[in-house]
């Protein structure tokens, strides 16, 4: 069955063929300066109300797009007017890899990037080894408290942010640094702790989108007409993905680090 397209409109909703029906979803152009890179950012659970409509999705797409990557946004199955019905994660993995490779179809040169919010960033990182992405940002992993086994991820071969609230009362934090802790990387992610934060970043929606323009910077590749003129990416700053962030360190300039 044909798949539609990869959109040029600012923003364009779509119906993708998935494995259990249609997937709705919604691509948005990136801002200039465009890279040749395209985002795939995941909601979070479904069974608890969880949509691509999600205002920490939908601030992490901006983030992204203002920082010149196009993004595709879709509801997982049985969500909206995705068909099918909800499977405990099983689907869900298979819902995102269709849209990767739908992705990869249609923009065979581009990066592809995976990014996903509580219940998203599991499936981004249950899918992360084999999609071999370039680069993963996890918001809240849920790797506590939920019924998700974080045990068999195989942790991204690539960039890697991950950005926890401090006060978040869905995921347990200190779960999610020893759940890093106990991966044993030579190159950790790069973790962003923020102060006073609650799971869906209430009044805090500014400083995530600082954070994910400040802790994505150094793994942009060139804007495409730089990229023509045959320079390379930007490379990786030393000491790899970067560690923890301390919690009084600023993520964003001006009007990134205010308050939503």
């Amino acid at each position: 069955m044909n798949q539609p397209a990869f959109p040029t409109d600012a923003t364009t909703t779509l119906m993708l063929h998935g494995p259990a029906g249609a997937l709705e979803t919604i691509v948005e152009a990136a801002e200039a300066p465009v890279r040749d890179a395209v985002a795939i950012v995941c909601h979070p659970l479904p069974t608890d109300g969880g949509t691509m409509h999600n205002k920490v999705v939908t601030m992490a797409a901006r983030a992204l797009r203002e920082s010149g990557i196009a993004t595709v946004r879709f509801n997982f199955r049985g969500t909206g007017a995705s068909e099918g019905s909800f499977d405990q994660g099983r689907g869900e993995a298979d819902d995102l890899r269709a849209v990767a490779a739908w992705v990869r179809e249609q923009r065979p040169g581009a990066r592809l990037w995976l990014a996903g919010f509580s219940f998203g960033s599991y499936i981004t990182l249950k899918c992360a080894n084999e999609l071999h992405p370039a680069m993963v940002i996890s918001i809240a992993p849920p790797a506590a408290g939920r019924s998700w086994d974080f045990s068999t991820i195989v942790p991204p071969q690539c960039p890697w942010l991950v950005i926890q609230g401090e006060n978040d009362e869905i995921v347990d934090p200190h779960a999610v640094y020893a759940w890093i802790d106990s991966l044993k990387l030579a190159q950790p992610p790069e973790l962003v702790k923020m102060p006073e934060t609650s799971h869906f970043f209430h009044r805090r929606l500014m400083d995530l989108r600082g954070a994910i323009k400040n802790g994505i910077k150094p793994y942009l590749s060139p804007p495409m007409d730089v990229a023509a003129e045959g320079r390379s990416e930007v490379p990786l700053p030393p000491g790899g993905r970067g560690g923890d962030r301390s919690q009084g360190e600023r993520w964003g300039e001006g009007e990134d680090t205010g308050n939503a």
